[in-house]
């Protein structure tokens, strides 16, 4: 049997802990049935009109997008609003919609080392690290020949998940004893018998956000009338996960070069790719944002970052960065100063983490549920909304006209 649409947005949850999102956004699951199957899932940046077309007349069971169709409330989602006609759509073609957003901008292997591996940057961090999620560390002790369906629950609910290993666990052997009461039904032995059975002590993590879930799940599927379980608190250690990526490259090289690799490693949109700065220049330490980034100035400076990466820069705060960065440089040429700016397409710096999830969902999918497959599509349609650009004609004098 494939596996549910409530068992593929557990796992992407599970990457992309929606609890970790901006308190502005709104990731989730728009539409769709949690017991629906899901056979195949295609990826995109934008729920646009022509990629929920896509979607649907591929088979998907599930549309996966980086932004979610609605970031504020709704009160209807009539077939007459533009939204409500995509949601309808979905609903009568079969196909579910999940977004993961600044969530996924934030997680191990989302938007931001995505676009970091693309530029070739290593030893990555986090530009703005994010507060170290809180964990609970569960304790459970089974009768061995129930260990495998216990930790099996446990790891479905989100348990189990250690950096890029998943299902981690700790066995240890011992005995059991307990004596059950007149009124008791024992799943072992019978009342008023001191039984002794050979048990594991079975040790798992997982987000505190998940207790609930986990607790529930290892609950289920325990044999014991009354289990024995602990839930210990640890201390909350520094995340490796928040906005942005900070790495160095393999070697140094020209801005224009960087920039170059830029270009040519992103899909391609009318808007192009601009740069700020003396093309000639050596650089190494670079900073990336997929989307919008200029709110990040501060902590693009506090880096030490040669050049960012980024979309969305707008006029004022890009020049008082650069001319800032002069200042600092102690020269008044704002080509002199870093951090340098690479500026590409929105759409475009968020494209490829499409392909590492898609990758990434093929891969555990097979391994949770073996013998099922889960077919992926990354949207090939562009969705950056600017489809030409005029260039002004050259003239002698330069300047404004």
């Amino acid at each position: 049997m494939s596996p549910t649409l409530a068992d593929v947005v557990g796992l992407l949850d599970s990457w992309f802990p929606p609890d970790t999102a901006e308190p502005w956004d709104a990731p989730g699951t728009v539409c769709g049935d949690p017991a629906a199957e899901v056979r195949r899932v295609m990826f995109a940046v934008d729920p646009t009109a022509a990629v929920v077309d896509e979607a649907v007349e591929w088979g998907a069971d599930l549309l996966v997008t980086h932004h979610p169709l609605f970031l504020r409330p709704v009160h209807f989602v009539a077939a007459t609003s533009y939204k409500g006609a995509l949601v309808h759509r979905l609903i009568q073609g079969g196909c579910a919609l999940h977004a993961a957003h600044t969530n996924a901008d934030a997680a191990e292997e989302g938007v931001a080392d995505a676009l970091a591996d693309l530029i070739g940057l290593h030893q990555t961090r986090p530009l703005v690290p994010r507060p170290g999620t809180a964990m609970d560390k569960i304790v459970v002790f089974v009768p061995r020949e129930h260990t495998q369906a216990v930790l099996d629950a446990m790891a479905e609910a989100g348990a189990g998940e250690v950096g890029r290993y998943s299902r981690a666990a700790f066995l240890g052997e011992g005995t059991g004893t307990f004596l059950p009461g007149a009124d008791a039904s024992p799943a072992i032995g019978a009342p008023g018998r001191v039984e002794r059975v050979a048990e594991h002590r079975l040790e798992m993590v997982a987000p505190r956000a998940r207790r609930s879930a986990v607790l529930r799940a290892m609950l289920a599927a325990h044999p014991y009338e009354e289990v024995a379980f602990d839930v210990l608190e640890p201390a909350v250690l520094p995340s490796s996960v928040g906005i942005g990526r900070v790495g160095a490259l393999a070697e140094p090289t020209t801005l224009r070069a960087l920039a170059q690799k830029v270009a040519d490693a992103l899909p391609r949109t009318a808007t192009g790719v601009r740069v700020a700065g003396d093309p000639g220049t050596r650089v190494r330490t670079v900073a990336v944002v997929g989307g919008a980034g200029d709110s990040l100035f501060d902590a693009v400076r506090a880096s030490g970052a040669d050049v960012y990466v980024t979309a969305d820069l707008r006029h004022h705060p890009a020049s008082e960065l650069r001319e800032r960065a002069a200042l600092e440089a102690g020269t008044s040429d704002p080509d002199r100063g870093t951090p340098y700016l690479i500026e590409v397409s929105h759409a475009a710096s968020e494209w490829p983490w499409l392909v590492g999830a898609a990758r990434r969902l093929e891969a555990q999918a097979a391994a949770r549920w073996p013998g099922t497959t889960v077919d992926t599509r990354v949207s090939m349609l562009p969705t950056d909304p600017w489809t030409f650009r005029l260039d002004p004609t050259d003239r002698a004098t330069g300047g404004h006209p």
